[in-house]
């Protein structure tokens, strides 16, 4: 027994030499990084945790708060499971107005949104052809066959505020800028289909629009690329606006068929491609699709609803946050804001979901000062955290029932289970890692306006210390 007892006292021994010989390591690698011509001019933070304790193992600039980049989306999918529930659903409703007389509808089909970023979207089963042929059933099923009214797009339960404060107008506009609305549509994007020319002295062809957007007036000031030099190409098309700049450069070569744009007003696309649908299959509608927000500006009513007729329901919270965190899709954080500032009683705006996520984990013992949080996905370059309160955030989770979704969606990088986060001169990652001896660790290392390229290399170098 004694034996056992020794040997025990070993392995321990061993364990926690082995363990602490980590640290050091860790700390020697990251000194290095800091040593680095990159890291010259940056602000660099790391905090590892014990996973089990919550024991800080090695905390450095750790309550210096810094632009996030969608590490962000950790919290905000943290704060969504808490609040919403990871069973939560939203619903759209198609409706009529009027009445039914003969196979005429004498008012209007309204689509009503409940801010579900996921309609239409290819990654779930309600994708756009099946929502739109689930639409065409219901209305035949409501015996209508002609419509002397409109189709109207229903945005109003997220407002008119569409991207959050502090974005960059280089990113509205592209597809990963795709601002949120009550009513989006196919993740509120559409694809321009490019081609360069065989020298940089020729213009790039725009060959099409995916699906076809002519509402929307494309401006080409693209320059074709020298080879080798890929997709330089923006657009610049600000929301509810109906043209779009096309600027930058289309390298020559490129295996990439074109770029995906942020659709301008979802709602309106979303009336758009239902009305073209029934007007191919024969089914005429006397007035041009419109949305709320159109008709609010004209200062028209929106008609009661007389009739609803079918109801899509969204994917699982959990199945949306898989997604949210794995493809880092931006309007999937921002539309979660906003419904969560909803669900606590709130108005659904970016600047109340961002104060319900901060009090959330305020009332959790998490510094408010150390959450300065301005959208739901990272992409503003003005987020403030800190590595020790995001770590926090990571440590306090693991005890939710929930928390096997959020550790799935998880993306893996560099062998670890960690989101990433990249903008402008800022890197991050933020995650779990079990060593081969099965310690467990929580990881945030963050870098702010480093200089030049490859930085993640480096980054993973001192996390390496860790394996």
């Amino acid at each position: 027994m004694k034996f056992f007892n020794l040997l025990v006292l070993c392995v321990f021994s061993f364990a926690t030499a082995n363990a602490q010989s980590k640290i050091q390591n860790l700390e020697k690698a990251f000194n290095i990084l800091l040593a680095d011509d990159q890291a010259r001019h940056a602000i660099t933070s790391l905090c590892v945790l014990d996973a089990n304790t919550g024991k800080t193992l090695f905390a450095k600039n750790e309550q210096i708060g810094l632009a996030t980049a969608s590490t962000l989306k950790t919290i905000t999918a943290a704060t969504a499971f808490s609040i919403l529930g990871k069973d939560f659903q939203y619903q759209t409703t198609l409706a009529y107005t009027g009445s039914i007389t003969g196979g005429t509808l004498n008012g209007n089909l309204i689509i009503i949104g409940s801010g579900d970023p996921t309609l239409g979207s290819w990654r779930y089963q309600n994708k756009e052809n099946n929502v739109l042929t689930q639409w065409v059933s219901a209305i035949k099923s409501a015996g209508i066959t002609k419509i002397e009214g409109a189709i109207i797009g229903d945005d109003r339960i997220f407002g008119t505020q569409t991207t959050a404060e502090g974005w960059v107008w280089q990113d509205i506009g592209n597809y990963y800028g795709a601002g949120t609305s009550g009513l989006a549509w196919r993740e509120n994007q559409f694809d321009i289909h490019l081609k360069p020319g065989t020298g940089t002295a020729e213009e790039v062809k725009i060959i099409k629009s995916v699906p076809q957007t002519p509402y929307i007036q494309i401006v080409n000031e693209l320059k074709t690329g020298a080879s080798g030099t890929g997709d330089r190409a923006y657009a610049f098309l600000p929301p509810y606006s109906n043209i779009a700049y096309l600027r930058g450069s289309w390298g020559m070569g490129i295996g990439k068929s074109g770029i995906s744009v942020a659709l301008p007003d979802p709602a309106y696309d979303c009336a758009y491609r239902l009305q073209d649908t029934l007007k191919r299959l024969g089914v005429s509608v006397s007035q041009e699709p419109t949305t709320s927000r159109l008709m609010s500006l004209k200062k028209l009513p929106i008609p009661s609803v007389t009739q609803k007729i079918s109801t899509i329901t969204s994917p699982p919270l959990s199945e949306i946050a898989y997604w949210f965190l794995k493809k880092s899709i931006n309007l999937y954080g921002e539309s979660l804001l906003k419904t969560m500032a909803l669900k606590s009683g709130k108005p659904a705006t970016t600047a109340k979901g961002a104060e319900t996520e901060i009090n959330f984990w305020a009332d959790k013992g998490i510094d408010k000062s150390a959450l300065n949080i301005i959208d739901g996905s990272g992409l503003s370059p003005g987020d403030r955290i800190t590595t020790s309160a995001m770590a926090a955030v990571l440590f306090q989770v693991q005890k939710e029932t929930w928390f096997p979704d959020f550790y799935k969606a998880l993306p893996e990088y560099n062998g670890m289970k960690i989101k990433s986060g990249t903008i402008n001169d800022v890197s991050a990652f933020a995650g779990y890692h079990t060593d081969a001896s099965g310690n467990k660790y929580i990881v945030v290392i963050n870098i702010n306006n480093y200089s030049g390229s490859g930085i993640n290399k480096k980054l993973f170098k001192v996390l390496d210390e860790l394996k």
